[in-house]
């Protein structure tokens, strides 16, 4: 059995993805065909766990979800009462988040469980738990009731960094790369492409000048995974925020949605990264995935 993969997609808007949105209806393709390929989910080779590195959770510490079940945070508001009811009742994995602290710890992050906090903090809201459990956010659930809609296979989710640093960010990747040698999967779950509210609901995205803009900044994204050796490719990453376009993709503060690709440069090790595109909001949106 080779190597568990490493996949950064694109999760889409919200819950839109899930309310049937034709703005995503190549990007709910993708996580319905060709994510599980990836996984070979229905094989013998699925993975026996899947760790998330999700953008819709932000700390100071890398964060682990390590109960044995977790509730879903619907971490966005304005949507019909129906993206309010999902349910993805997958397990936790309490001893696969020990394996995800001990890496981190390896590399000189420490890291934190969430069970020792009870408080979920995003972009907008800030949640405590009643439980004491952190709820699994859209960036989780969202793509997964597409990718595995059986939730047989355990989920860790792990938290990005409020300091946004690309190094450290690279560096929760280099440590979560060898948990895939024991089969457990690695997806980061973002928008790499672009995530930028105000531009997305004023139609921007469509012009013609915005989407060449956007196409120039993709080629410095794809430079960045194309590079096979890990050290020039986080050189490349840690100057992201010169490369053009990046404000207008990311804008400033925002850079939560970029940061889950940089996790997964690290975890792909060497070799480049191969890619698909979906078009939505009139731009190609890229996902990435180290085999």
């Amino acid at each position: 059995m080779g190597r568990a993969p490493v996949i950064a997609l694109s999760h889409g808007g919200g819950p839109l993805p899930l309310l049937g949105d034709p703005d995503h209806a190549h990007l709910v393709e993708s996580l319905r065909s060709k994510v599980p390929k990836l996984l070979k989910l229905g094989t013998s080779e699925a993975p026996r766990a899947i760790v998330v590195v999700t953008a819709h959770w932000s700390a100071a510490r890398p964060t682990i979800s390590n109960a044995k079940n977790h509730k879903l945070l619907f971490d966005y508001y304005g949507f019909p009462d129906a993206a309010y009811k999902f349910k993805y009742d997958a397990p936790g994995e309490p001893s696969v988040a020990r394996d995800v602290a001990q890496a981190l710890e390896g590399v000189g992050l420490k890291s934190e469980m969430d069970q020792e906090r009870g408080m979920f903090t995003t972009r907008s809201l800030t949640v405590e738990m009643a439980d004491s459990a952190v709820g699994w956010d859209h960036g989780v659930f969202v793509p997964m009731i597409l990718i595995n809609p059986s939730a047989s296979i355990p989920i860790i989710q792990v938290s990005v960094l409020e300091n946004e640093s690309p190094a450290d960010h690279f560096a929760m990747g280099q440590a979560l790369c060898e948990l895939r040698d024991s089969n457990v999967a690695i997806i980061a779950s973002g928008f790499a492409t672009f995530h930028n509210i105000r531009f997305f609901f004023n139609g921007a995205t469509r012009s013609p000048a915005f989407r060449a803009k956007n196409d120039e900044w993709t080629k410095h994204v794809n430079a960045a995974v194309d590079e096979p050796d890990p050290k020039t490719r986080l050189n490349k990453f840690e100057s992201w925020r010169s490369w053009p376009g990046s404000y207008e993709m990311h804008p400033r503060g925002g850079s939560e949605h970029f940061l889950p690709l940089i996790v997964a440069a690290g975890a792909g090790g060497e070799g480049s990264a191969e890619k698909y595109k979906d078009e939505s909001a009139g731009l190609d949106m890229f996902s990435y995935y180290w085999n």
